[in-house]
């Protein structure tokens, strides 16, 4: 592993979170209230759900915003593990370019793998709580840290990219 220090967080209250509210708007002008919602409307439309994405757009609720994108018609797992870091990525690297506030917060962790703690979550998350003891070997994670491991590409991508522009 390249990292041995880690930053943990959980919670829509946290930047880190998809669940953070924070406006950001894509390249096509449409605006998000958080990544969740940025994600969730993305999968609908790679599975050509035009319907259920323009409900994700118009509901401003997070846990809704989900619960839409778990009705997405036509939606085939293995396509949606090919695109759904890709598509965080790009969500997140939008919430954070515009929003300078926390892009300090995410350039803060410098030299630590992020890891959502979620002890619901084993795909995006480790599958353990931020106070959980196992938290601190990654042996121990019951969960992939997909959105951790997105978050910390971002990072080491734009500090790469802010050195270069300097």
């Amino acid at each position: 592993m390249k990292y041995s220090k880690f930053y943990f967080f959980y919670k829509a209250r946290h930047p880190f979170s998809n669940w953070f509210r924070v406006k950001f708007t894509d390249q096509n002008g449409i605006s998000y209230n958080c990544s969740e919602q940025y994600m969730m409307y993305q999968k609908a439309i790679l599975f050509g759900d035009i319907e259920t994405g323009k409900k994700i757009l118009l509901e401003n609720d997070q846990s809704k915003q989900k619960e839409l994108g778990r009705q997405v018609k036509g939606f085939d797992s293995k396509v949606w593990e090919e695109n759904a870091k890709k598509i965080v990525y790009e969500g997140c690297k939008l919430k954070f370019t515009q929003n300078r506030g926390i892009l300090q917060d995410l350039f803060s962790t410098h030299g630590k793998l992020l890891v959502e703690a979620s002890p619901y979550d084993r795909i995006w998350g480790i599958g353990l709580s931020e106070d959980d003891p196992l938290r601190l070997n990654p042996k121990n994670w019951k969960g992939s840290n997909w959105l951790g491991e997105t978050l910390t590409k971002l990072r080491e991508d734009l500090e790469k990219e802010y050195e270069t522009n300097r």
